[in-house]
């Protein structure tokens, strides 16, 4: 996090660099969906269950995690920044076209270092340092011990301290005899701690024995850490599903979550402070207290409401907030409604939660199309939240990129019970012809960027809101609706040239849905 956050500062001040935008794994999982690619989202730390998968198919693993380098995988470990997507090749045979690919496999990696073994590998990865162990006691390792000098010329220190810790393992038949002679550098008092350590920190590169393939077969599968956490099982088929976001359930179990920073102005509090409001009710719905049983714990006792860690971003640093969750209206509170019954609850009054929450009542929504209903509620809860206040320029940029959103899916996949319309593509054209003109510039307004950003927090949180309900309100098609380029360069042209809000003159419908829209928003 305090990684993206330094990323996140640099290209607010013009530097170059690729952070994945605030909606990315939404619209991912919206894609594969449409595209009808079978997937399961894992309830934690989805490695080991990947590898144990890969092993039960026969499968090389595609990431960008070099955690696989370090598996024991049957079928090697393809690194996603080596497949050269621009060159398919049409290949004769049965198998069509392809695209090349480069395979990683252990066993050839391990006979460069002698006689090494496969189960040696995670206790290297260990010992180098990972996502989750910096391990400073075993400086006192690598600086006592005598490592055999590694065999590529002219590497700096790094590579050759890799290369003399695999030659120096390979001595060893197994992990254990491995482990004795590493703590025999260390200190006494150390060695237990630093043994454990090392141990339970090897286990998260041994494949799952969790059986996903069940999930692909008949739609669900035993997730004993799930069970063991007291998840309901609807939240659990939800999340494998990908009809829940892994925010639910770090809320739920951890009680903590971290809420990822965009391109916005550090001088300025956080873009998700918007969306406080929002995380709010989430977090209410998610731990509620029963108020019939009698618990333990103190905040049960005293009817207190839960609190929730959130890692935020205050000016150029992480900070740690605790957040107390809201409180429900009546329907939400009856003791015959828990969370593990929460689809009990009447759909109508699911719905009247999440617009309440937002702010809007349904009928202000009904003139506007379903896919839409959710994006404009946000839109109207932005307008109401955002400090400093959105500008009329802003709300329009938005506005005319959403119906862009919507002239585009018309256009590409049109309703097949419905006669295209002529003027709708004539619209289009003209549409890209401005787009491919304007999208050149590339004027930054840091203001109008952080207003955008509290935007996509509220769209976030309104939308994890919406399926934590069930969805009431229809999903929008994340990718058609926001384009960040392009809402920018629309509000920097209507600061210059309102005749922008014309765009799309040659159809009479989109014309009229962006009048609906912006009545609507500002009613």
């Amino acid at each position: 996090a305090a990684e993206q956050l330094r990323a996140a500062h640099g290209l607010s001040r013009g530097a170059g660099g690729c952070p994945a935008p605030l909606l990315t794994r939404e619209a991912f999982v919206q894609a594969l969906g449409r595209l009808g690619v079978p997937f399961v989202q894992c309830f934690a730390e989805a490695d080991r269950e990947i590898a144990g998968l890969a092993n039960r198919w026969g499968c090389p693993v595609l990431s960008l995690d070099s955690d696989f380098f370090v598996f024991d995988l049957a079928g090697g470990y393809c690194p996603l920044s080596h497949f050269q997507w621009q060159s398919v090749r049409a290949a004769a045979g049965p198998q069509g076209c392809y695209v090349p690919a480069r395979c990683f496999s252990a066993d050839r990696f391990c006979g460069h270092f002698g006689r090494l073994s496969k189960a040696l590998l995670p206790l290297f990865a260990v010992m180098h340092g990972n996502d989750f162990i910096g391990l400073e006691a075993l400086e006192a390792f690598f600086s006592k011990v005598r490592l055999p000098r590694g065999c590529a010329a002219g590497r700096g220190g790094k590579h050759l301290r890799l290369q003399g810790l695999l030659n120096w393992l390979a001595q060893f038949a197994e992990p254990a005899e491995a482990v004795d002679n590493v703590l025999k550098y260390l200190k006494k008092h150390q060695r237990e701690e630093i043994r454990e350590l090392l141990c339970t920190s090897m286990e998260d590169y041994a494949p799952s024995d969790v059986n996903l393939e069940d999930f692909f077969q008949k739609g669900s599968y035993e997730c004993e850490a799930g069970r063991k956490a007291d998840v309901p099982q609807w939240v659990l088929d939800a999340l494998a599903k990908g009809k829940l976001a892994p925010f639910v359930i770090n809320a739920l179990i951890l009680r903590s979550t971290f809420l990822r920073v965009q391109v916005e102005n550090m001088q300025r509090p956080s873009a998700h402070s918007t969306a406080l409001p929002i995380r709010q009710v989430i977090y209410g719905l998610l731990l509620r207290v029963s108020h019939s049983t009698e618990d333990a714990s103190p905040s049960k006792q005293t009817n207190e409401l839960p609190i929730v860690c959130e890692f935020d971003r205050c000016q150029k640093t992480l900070k740690k907030t605790f957040v107390q969750a809201a409180s429900l209206p009546p329907d939400f509170c009856d003791d015959r409604f828990p969370l593990d019954k929460l689809m009990e609850v009447p759909l109508s009054c699911r719905q009247m939660l999440l617009l309440e929450t937002l702010g809007v009542k349904m009928s202000f929504l009904e003139p506007i199309p379903s896919d839409l209903q959710l994006p404009i509620a946000v839109t109207s809860y932005w307008i109401r939240c955002s400090e400093p206040k959105v500008k009329l320029n802003q709300l329009k940029a938005l506005l005319l990129m959403i119906v862009s959103g919507e002239l585009q899916r018309i256009t590409n996949d049109p309703d097949p019970t419905v006669v295209p319309a002529e003027d709708d593509s004539i619209a289009y054209n003209e549409f890209l012809k401005w787009k491919e003109k304007k999208l050149q510039s590339n004027d930054f307004d840091l203001d109008a960027a952080h207003s955008f950003c509290q935007w996509q927090c509220c769209l976030q949180m309104g939308l994890y809101l919406n399926q934590l309900l069930g969805t009431p309100l229809s999903e929008p098609d994340l990718s058609r609706l926001y384009t960040g380029t392009l809402v920018h360069r629309l509000y920097q042209e209507l600061k210059s040239a309102p005749s922008v809000e014309n765009l799309f003159i040659f159809s009479p419908k989109m014309s009229q849905l962006y009048l609906v829209l912006l009545n609507t928003v500002e009613s």
